[in-house]
Parts: C-alpha cells; sequence; structure tokens
C-alpha cells in the first residue's frame, strides 16, 4: 500500500515513565558504588560525586578554584602531561563545581580504561595544585568575569540572585577580583583535605573485571575525610526591592522576574512544573505567544524552575530593545494575573501536558542521560519512583487544581524584578 503523505500518524498520549533500577553496591557505611551495565557502546562513564560545592566553602571562590586545579597537576605529572596522557587513550576528564555538589567523570572506552584509571585516581587523591596553574586559572576568570559584565544578562542574573538570597547566603553571593588574592595553593589544599567527602560513585557502562575491582579497592582505601559542616543559611526574609539598572551602551535589556519556591521535596512540585510549562516552558507557551508572536518584543522568553538542595527559584528571563522595557513588564505581568484569575481550557492543558511528558521521556532516551536521573534521585534523597509519581501526577492534574496552585505560587506581585540595560 502506497504512503499516503496527506494522512499524519496516529497521535498517542505519553502513558508511564519506567527508570531503570541501577545495581547498588555498598563500598563503605557512607559511600556506595551506583551501576548502570546495559550499555551497547564500548564507552565507560566513571562519576564520582562529593558534597563540597559552593554551599561548603569559607570564602568566595575556594570550591571553584579547587576542582578547576584537580587535574592540573599530580606526582610527577603536569597539566600537559596529565591531558596528554589521556589523550592518548581516547579518554577525556569532566570537572564540574555546582552549589551543592562537585562531580570528577572519566570518559573512557570499556577496552582501555584500565590504562587510565591509575592516573584519574591520583587525581582524585592526590592534585598537587601548582602555583602557576592557580595563577593561570585566576587570570583566565578575570579576563571572563570583565567579559561578562559587560553582558546585561549577565548582571541580571547576578543581581537576581543577590537580592533574593543575599550576599552572605552560598546561593546570593558572588566571585569577584576582590576575593582571588584569598585564594592560595594552602587554602585550595586545605578544603580539598578536609571538604572532598565522597558521596557516591555512578558507572555507566559495563567495566572489565579488573577494572572494577581496581575501583572498588580504590573506593574503599579512600581515606574518609572530616568534612566541615557548613552553616545553614536563612537567607534574605524581609520584602524584596525590585532592582533597575542603567548600563551605557546597551542595546538591550535584560529582564528578570523570580521568587524562592518550592523544591522538588514538595508535593505540589510536579503541578508546579506543569503550570510553568503552560506559562513559559516551550515554544507554544503563553509567554511566547504574547511576548514574542503577538507583541515583538522579544527573540525569545521562557520562564523555569531552578532546584538545589536546600531551596528552588522560580524565574521569567528574557531581553528586550531598551525602549520596550516597561511594557514587556507589564505584559508578563498580565499573563501571569490572566494564570492566576482563569481555569487553563482542556485544549490548553491537553497540548501542555504532553509536551511536557514526551520531553520527560526524551531525557531518559540514552543510558548517560538515566544515570543522571539516578543521580538526581540519590543526591537530593528523592523517593525512588519520584519521577513515577511526578509523569502520573502531571497526567492527573485538573485546571482547577492548577488555578490553585497559581494563586499561590505565581502573584505577579511576590515576584521580584531585575532589569538591567
Amino acid at each position: 500500500m502506497p504512503l499516503n503523505r496527506k494522512t499524519p500518524p496516529p497521535f498517542s498520549s505519553p502513558s508511564d515513565f519506567n527508570l531503570p533500577a541501577p545495581e547498588v553496591a555498598a563500598i563503605s557505611e557512607h559511600t556506595h558504588l551506583v551501576q548502570l551495565t546495559e550499555v551497547q557502546q564500548d564507552v565507560i562513564k566513571i562519576e564520582f560525586l562529593f558534597k563540597c560545592g559552593k554551599w561548603h566553602e569559607a570564602a568566595p571562590g575556594i570550591a571553584h578554584f579547587t576542582a578547576q586545579l584537580l587535574d592540573k597537576g599530580i606526582p610527577g605529572k603536569n597539566a600537559y602531561q596529565i591531558a596528554s596522557w589521556f589523550d592518548h587513550y581516547g579518554a577525556s576528564i569532566e570537572i564540574n563545581a555546582g552549589l551543592d555538589f562537585t562531580s570528577v567523570s572519566l570518559y573512557a572506552l570499556a577496552s582501555n580504561v584500565h590504562q587510565v584509571l591509575p592516573c584519574f585516581y591520583e587525581i582524585l587523591s592526590q592534585p598537587t595544585f601548582p602555583a602557576n596553574e592557580l595563577q593561570l586559572a585566576k587570570d583566565i576568570f578575570s579576563q571572563n568575569l570583565k567579559v561578562n559584565l559587560e553582558k546585561t544578562s549577565f548582571v541580571a542574573n547576578r543581581q537576581l540572585r543577590l537580592v533574593l538570597f543575599g550576599e552572605s547566603h552560598p546561593y546570593g553571593g558572588f566571585l569577584g577580583e576582590e576575593h582571588l588574592p584569598a585564594i592560595t595553593e594552602a587554602s585550595l589544599r586545605h578544603f580539598f583535605e578536609t571538604n572532598f567527602q565522597l558521596f557516591e560513585v555512578y558507572v555507566t557502562g559495563k567495566l572489565p573485571a579488573a577494572a572494577g575491582n581496581s575501583l572498588v579497592s580504590f573506593i574503599a582505601s579512600s581515606q574518609k575525610k572530616n568534612q566541615t559542616n557548613p552553616i545553614t543559611i536563612s537567607g534574605n526574609q524581609g520584602p524584596l526591592t525590585d532592582v533597575y539598572i542603567e548600563k551605557q551602551g546597551a542595546v538591550q535589556t535584560s529582564i528578570r522576574l523570580a521568587k524562592r519556591t518550592i523544591n522538588r521535596q514538595h508535593l505540589q512540585y510536579p503541578r508546579l512544573i506543569l503550570l510553568n510549562h503552560i506559562l513559559g516552558g516551550y515554544f507554544g507557551s503563553r509567554l511566547m505567544k504574547n511576548i514574542r508572536e503577538e507583541k515583538g518584543l522579544t527573540y525569545g522568553i521562557h520562564s523555569g524552575i531552578s532546584t538545589y538542595l536546600h531551596d528552588a527559584i522560580f524565574s521569567i528571563a528574557t531581553d528586550v530593545n531598551k525602549q520596550n522595557t516597561r511594557v514587556a513588564i507589564e505584559e508578563v505581568k498580565k499573563e501571569l494575573s490572566i494564570l492566576c484569575s482563569n481555569p487553563i481550557s482542556e485544549a490548553e492543558l491537553y497540548t501542555a501536558k504532553n509536551h511536557l511528558l514526551g520531553n520527560l521521556q526524551l531525557e531518559i532516551a540514552n543510558p548517560f542521560s538515566i544515570m543522571e536521573k539516578i543521580k538526581s534521585l540519590r543526591s537530593f534523597n528523592l523517593h525512588p519512583q519520584f519521577y513515577t509519581l511526578v509523569f502520573n501526577s502531571i497526567k492527573s492534574s485538573t485546571s482547577s487544581e492548577l488555578l490553585e496552585l497559581a494563586r499561590q505560587a505565581f502573584n505577579p506581585n511576590d515576584l521580584l524584578t531585575v532589569a538591567i540595560g
């Protein structure tokens, strides 16, 4: 039968969300090895996750620069020799210092992972923090900061966190030129020795037996650090003050509207991400239709929920021509008011649900993204069936439930406004 290109294929709604269960082995009282072995490709990812992000640092920049210098020197090898060694075997190192955690990952071929593991172990256990590499990292940071401070979007994002959390809060303070002199080899070494507390190790791919045994031995032999417990800070609790800063020479204004909100542990979180999706989470959202399509004020606008271990932010972000700043802010607040006043139509709700649920399913399209979900479950202490519960809650959410939540979470009068440009 010939293909009829005038008839679209039948549409089917996403029906379920199945996250494969990993293999979990307790290596010590505090550390687990989490493995996902059902990988067809000859590729391995080994990720060490440490509880030592910005939340744990005693001074600005310590966590960032400690992570930056981990692979810049070990006994007998400098940064160039380390990079050349991994390149020779088609492997690479990825280091990310976040707000709550620092991760160090190795990507390698399963066939020669045993060749690079010893060097990887030294990076994790014996970094030397060379003075020349620290100075180079500081110089690069300074140059990047000068460039970024000319960008209204960068300044707007920084001001937003500063006002929402406060300068002394780990999520609100930022690293500046004035903090660099206090960052020394000794301070980085001290932070590494006292705060790099291994949380878990995640392996995506099937390790050869010898490499697997080697990894277990290294984890078991790693000395437990005496972690410095961070002080929990409540951050700004008073009324928020809007920020309007005119930047000379800027053609555009970067606009941010935001508030602190519930995180993934809250029962209403699934409905919150659905509500956000309808407002500004995809190309067919209300903000895109109004601010971009109808008013032509911007090329793009979006809203999102950023969740952390100790807090969360709901934010709306866009860039507009300077003369359109006021009208853009007014239109955004108008859309928020409508969302808080009128029930969402069944047609709009049906479309948004299917788009969001489809995106969730795409997020587990490969083994590496599946492991990211598993890591989120474990690092944020979520229920093992969290994503299934989110999926089912989104499917069952009603217009009346979303209207009630919108009035609590998206009241335009509760949002901080930052405009830089």
